[in-house]
């Protein structure tokens, strides 16, 4: 299921799915670790005798957030309970504290006797193993513990601080369910202590005179000890919850419009997904720098592990988003994290936990009976290509002195190394993870690390490295045209082999990663090799069914949906393939009437969105329902910086500044 509403602030992260119901729980990182586990984490009602669990029959729900903010608007209604719930959640801007602010109305004309439930299943660090539940008669919460993680859950009601009732027992366990059973008489057995596979439930009581409402308000409290809970607590008791939402969604506010971009040139729906996609991607990054791909537990059942780590490459395409969003501290972060975690010879492994450590990885140390780096090369060459941007906006010479040596001169010198004998980067693994080669995206975005190292060296008076990594990606320019153009075809080759013969054999698979030819400055984007191969790519990538877009490649099995008439669906629809795309069509473009395309393509996106704006990875060609991961942090970048772009080419053509920086 889609991820929607996830709410954040880089050390907590809570994410909902598409029926309301709190699936992942991640602290003290984002993506590390998934306290739930992705399982489900109930909210239910019990009215005059009857009960329902909101993901139930009977519920209409609207999920979506206020306006330009990182706090929830959720509207749940069951006419045959005869109530309505606004719900607004948060996790709040300064502290690891996650509230829900319900506000129930009665819909039938008469006084009722309301019962909320919020049920609690964790799995303290991802594991069931040796957890505690405690009634705390110190704060009249519930507190799950286990070695230095405390969670905290509390409330108020109207008959003030504290839980009403609750009841604390084991899951999966035997024929155990769970605590939440135990609600639904609207009745808890108030059991003070259990542990093991331990859950929980609290409940608050309120009575509604004919079409009133009332108001109940429930947090978590992340610690490293009970003290420090405990501690929080106080805190919002002395501040008040509500007062607490609202502080947090006015931080968001302003955070989403500080540099106050025009975008009237652009429908309103692309203005709201942009600003929307900053915030979504604001609660995929962690603490210390880490931009982490995707949080979806979901994608465990498919694949056995998740997507919560940090890519180079996704880190250095969303750093460069943000970078043109003019979000500079965000960037930074993340390159000091990559300072970090580059290996000594001045390369990136495959992936990286939030903390620094070395992820999951599936790249072999050995190819073909020989040693090999575990490596896609393309993810080096763009943290270098990424902070060079990040530098050409902001101009900050004190920051990136520091990481000069292990971010600039390092990679670009290893990336010189690795070269074959005909200047074009050795084999290592495509952008995809999937193929061993010589792969045109990594060579394009090889070169544009190398003109990056190469403005570096020339500013800071390093000539003769200036000369060496200008000379480099020269070279290699002059290569890939040479070995990987092919003009009978009118097409580059995705990816090249070494035959043993001093050549290639080519693989002309359309492939959308070709954008990378423009992207990265190795070829302009009108040069007619790049317009005749692009035009190849829309005509055989469109997905050709109501839903459209552009796939990643031909005959893409990752996820596939259709299998036989590839000639109308050559593969799934993805938001990255089908923005890079209208990247190009801006960048080619000599007219506004001419930068119509990618406005269409920006739309797709949007109607593509869940209501509360989040992208997936990719969508089903027939139903457009959201496949694998959801929200995608990749997919909300690309988006921003086609909007971005699309304005910085809208003032070249009219001289009308959108405030965008043309340096970006």
């Amino acid at each position: 299921m889609p991820r929607d509403l996830p709410v954040g602030n880089g050390e907590m992260l809570v994410a909902f799915d598409d029926l309301y119901r709190v699936r992942d729980l991640y602290w003290p990182h984002v993506g590390m670790p998934n306290h739930t586990c992705g399982h489900l984490q109930r909210f239910g009602v019990w009215v005059d005798g009857q009960f329902a669990w909101i993901e139930g029959p009977g519920w209409t729900r609207e999920l979506d957030y206020a306006v330009d903010s990182l706090v929830t608007e959720v509207t749940l209604r069951n006419d045959r309970l005869g109530l309505a719930m606004r719900c607004r959640d948060a996790v709040d801007y300064w502290s690891p504290v996650y509230f829900r602010s319900v506000t129930v109305t009665d819909l039938a004309g008469r006084p009722r006797d309301v019962r909320l439930f919020f049920h609690q299943d964790l799995s303290i660090g991802e594991s069931a193993i040796g957890d505690t539940v405690n009634y705390d008669p110190q704060t009249n919460g519930l507190v799950h513990y286990k070695d230095a993680t405390y969670f905290l859950f509390n409330g108020c009601g109207p008959r003030g601080y504290g839980v009403d009732t609750w009841s604390t027992g084991q899951k999966r366990i035997r024929d155990a369910e769970g605590t939440w059973r135990d609600a639904e008489d609207g009745l808890l057995s108030q059991n003070a202590i259990a542990q093991g596979s331990v859950d929980s439930t609290v409940g608050f009581s309120l009575s509604l005179n004919p079409s009133g409402t009332a108001e109940v308000d429930y947090w978590i409290c992340a610690g490293g000890s009970y003290e420090e809970v405990r501690e929080l607590d106080g805190k919002i008791r002395s501040k008040s919850p509500r007062r607490m939402v609202l502080r947090t969604e006015a931080y968001w506010r302003l955070w989403a419009n500080k540099e106050g971009f025009d975008f009237s040139p652009l429908p309103k729906a692309v203005r709201n997904l942009f600003m929307r996609s900053q915030l979504i991607v604001r609660t995929q990054i962690d603490k210390g720098g880490a931009i982490i791909a995707a949080n979806d537990y979901d994608i465990t059942r498919y694949a056995g592990d998740t997507y919560s780590y940090m890519w180079p490459r996704d880190g250095a395409l969303v750093s460069y988003a943000l970078t043109m969003a003019g979000q500079s501290e965000l960037s930074r972060a993340f390159f000091r994290f990559a300072a970090k975690v580059v290996q000594k010879h001045g390369y990136f492994l495959h992936k990286y936990n939030p903390t620094g450590t070395l992820a999951s990885s599936w790249h072999p140390w050995i190819v073909n009976g020989k040693p090999a780096h575990p490596i896609q090369q393309d993810e080096t060459a763009l943290v270098l290509w990424a902070l060079r941007r990040h530098f050409c906006t902001f101009r900050d010479v004190e920051f990136v002195r520091d990481l000069y040596t292990p971010l600039v001169i390092e990679p670009a010198n290893w990336l010189l190394l690795h070269r074959d004998q005909h200047g074009l980067p050795a084999p290592s693994w495509d952008l995809w993870e999937e193929r061993h080669g010589v792969h045109l995206f990594t060579v394009a975005a090889t070169i544009g690390a190398l003109k990056a190292a190469a403005e570096f060296a020339h500013e800071v008076g390093a000539l003769d490295r200036a000369a060496d990594f200008e000379q480099g990606s020269i070279v290699m320019r002059e290569a890939m045209i040479r070995y990987m153009w092919d003009p009978e075809r009118c097409l580059f080759a995705r990816m090249a082999t070494a035959d043993g013969s001093g050549s290639y054999a080519l693989d002309f698979t359309l492939d959308a990663s070709a954008c990378g030819l423009f992207a990265f400055g190795a070829l302009d984007a009108t040069d007619p090799r790049v317009t005749a191969h692009m035009q190849a790519l829309r005509k055989r990538l469109w997905v050709n069914t109501q839903i459209g877009g552009l796939a990643r490649y031909e005959r893409d099995p990752y996820h596939q949906v259709e299998r036989h008439d590839l000639g109308t669906v050559p593969g799934n629809p993805w938001v990255i393939s089908t923005l890079w795309y209208a990247q190009w069509v801006i960048e080619t473009a000599h007219t506004i009437e001419e930068l119509a395309e990618a406005v269409s393509l920006m739309q797709w996106a949007c109607d593509r969105a869940q209501r509360s704006g989040v992208l997936a990875e990719q969508y089903d060609p027939y139903s457009g329902a959201h496949i694998s991961v959801s929200p995608l942090t990749w997919s909300h970048a690309a988006f921003m910086t086609t909007a971005l772009k699309y304005l910085q080419r809208h003032t070249r053509l009219t001289g009308v500044n959108h405030g965008v920086s043309a340096r970006a």
